[in-house]
């Protein structure tokens, strides 16, 4: 019954906070299936949306910068991996991997007077399911900055393998599976397009995507996400990616206003050290709010 909006947000750090602020900049509304049928338009998925329109337009925009692509297990395809793998400027796409993906070695050349087409892939490796339970795993140990900006002592183990689903050529990618000592938390395993990355270095990336879950809660509570009540369609195609931009423009605004420190509302009941999207709103409101603006036009009709 809702919107489905596919938002793409780059993370940038500012100076009065630790944590980075994920600034919104692409918003997409996408369609539901019966909603496509209905409208006699194709239907896109959103890992098409995803690879066809907001990567390809990234790349068009930055055609030799790094890229760094973090999404959630929805976006999880072996056709986005391959897309990032065969730009021309590849970029480094990371997400969750399911506990029981079907991962194999790599082919073996084919002997010499053998018929047939060379492999695809090669056997077929233990399931990371099965690397959790299994004692013979080799976890490797290391602490790193968790949810909520703490230190997290973690187990890992990676490798570089072939993804391989039904359907489709398999890819090959770097894996590593996660878990903690304590159990706190549920065992996961992510991958990368890129099998050169450092394992710590993807977890170290996917744990940063979650300031994208921050920037959605601030346009909730401050911004009124949500809450709108037109009944245009074309209305809400532009009020909520106004909204997006709003954040990104406050937070642009106040980092040139205060390039350094930003002053802090504070309470007797609550103490804080760093910024929040409240105290920037608040902020640029202040400033800009005393700048009245006036505009006249004269129309002339017959």
């Amino acid at each position: 019954m809702g919107l489905r909006w596919i938002c793409m947000a780059i993370l940038v750090p500012v100076p009065w906070s630790e944590r980075g602020w994920a600034l919104p900049f692409m918003v997409i509304l996408t369609l539901a299936p019966r909603t496509s049928e209905k409208m006699h338009q194709p239907h896109r998925t959103l890992v098409d949306w995803a690879m066809f329109i907001m990567i390809e337009r990234v790349r068009r925009w930055q055609p030799e910068s790094e890229s760094i692509l973090v999404g959630d297990g929805g976006y999880a395809a072996a056709v986005l991996i391959k897309h990032c793998q065969r730009l021309k400027k590849p970029v480094c796409f990371i997400s969750r991997l399911r506990l029981d993906a079907v991962l194999h070695d790599f082919p073996s050349q084919k002997p010499k007077g053998r018929r047939g087409p060379q492999p695809i892939k090669g056997e077929r490796q233990t399931s990371l399911a099965h690397r959790l339970v299994d004692p013979q795993t080799a976890w490797k140990k290391a602490t790193i900055l968790w949810y909520g900006g703490y230190e997290k002592e973690i187990e890992f183990v990676s490798g570089v393998s072939l993804w391989y689903h039904r359907g489709s050529d398999p890819v090959s990618v770097r894996w590593v599976l996660v878990r903690t000592p304590d159990h706190s938390i549920k065992p996961a395993a992510f991958f990368c397009s890129d099998p050169k990355t450092e394992p710590l270095s993807m977890l170290k990336w996917y744990v940063s995507r979650w300031n994208i879950e921050v920037t959605f809660e601030d346009l909730r509570a401050q911004l009124g996400f949500e809450t709108q009540r037109q009944w245009s369609n074309r209305a809400i195609e532009r009020t909520t990616p106004c909204l997006f931009g709003i954040f990104s423009l406050v937070v642009v605004m106040a980092k040139v206003l205060y390039p350094e420190e930003l002053p802090l509302r504070q309470a007797d009941w609550y103490r804080k050290d760093q910024a929040v999207f409240s105290d920037v709103l608040a902020l640029c409101a202040a400033i800009y709010g005393k700048v009245q603006i006036t505009a006249t036009r004269q129309i002339t009709t017959r």
